[in-house]
């Protein structure tokens, strides 16, 4: 069970499309294991009404805030805004979390922890001992294995999840990264963050996660997604290298 100052400071920010099932379960279980945090969700004008659900949530619990966009137009882009918004105000620790319970809350105050004492950028990983998945088809595990295998090979890093999107940032991490800088939009969006994050001189710590699939919703992993990440490591090379 978390203490009542676990949170304070930070903000967890969740982008939505069509999650009005896990919505009302994933905040409550955010906020039991931070009691202090805030949470932002970042909704991407979705049509079955996980927007309107998320505002009255938010007009219930002043810890949560509502960030609606006109419409889908990728994660990466989700999570810029909600840097930009975080950014704008007070909060010196900021997560990238999933609404589908696939991120487990009550990995939360560790990772923050590890924030707070001795990491600039912390990792959820699966990809280190103690870590791992759960309930994943074969196909699944061998594109994310091998897309973050393949990523670190040509940029060079030894992070080991580069794929991984359950991630903590320190205030002052995000702003030495050149958010302003980020192109990926897809799945290379996390890929980015890390390499401009190790790029920048950055302490970036991996801390151990099971990661289980969805219960409810749909997957929004496409084909065209995973063409970007396999493209678009060679133009971070280039540009970053």
């Amino acid at each position: 069970m978390a203490t009542m100052n676990q949170g304070a400071g930070a903000i967890i920010c969740i982008p939505t499309f069509n999650e009005r099932e896990n919505l009302p379960l994933i905040v409550p279980a955010v906020l039991e294991a931070l009691p202090e945090a805030n949470i932002l969700v970042v909704d991407d004008n979705s049509p079955d009404g996980t927007g309107d659900l998320a505002d009255e949530i938010a007009n219930q619990d002043s810890r949560v805030h509502v960030l609606h966009r006109e419409g889908k137009k990728g994660l990466g882009k989700a999570y810029l805004a909600a840097f930009e918004w975080a950014l704008e105000r007070d909060y010196e620790f900021i997560f990238e979390f999933d609404a589908d319970f696939s991120h487990k809350p009550e990995y939360l105050p560790g990772l923050l922890e590890l924030l707070r004492t001795e990491a600039d950028v912390v990792v959820g990983s699966r990809r280190i001992a103690g870590g791992g998945v759960e309930n994943w088809g074969l196909s699944r595990r061998f594109i994310s294995w091998g897309g973050s295998l393949y990523a670190r090979t040509i940029l060079g890093v030894s992070v080991r999840d580069l794929t991984g999107g359950f991630n903590g940032f320190r205030r002052d991490a995000l702003e030495k990264i050149g958010l302003e800088d980020v192109s990926s939009t897809g799945y290379c969006f996390q890929v980015e963050l890390k390499y401009r994050a190790c790029q920048a001189g950055l302490k970036v710590v991996e801390s151990p996660i099971i990661f289980p699939d969805r219960v409810r919703g749909v997957s929004k992993m496409s084909g065209e997604i995973v063409y970007e990440a396999v493209s678009k490591v060679w133009k971070l090379r280039k540009k970053l290298g």
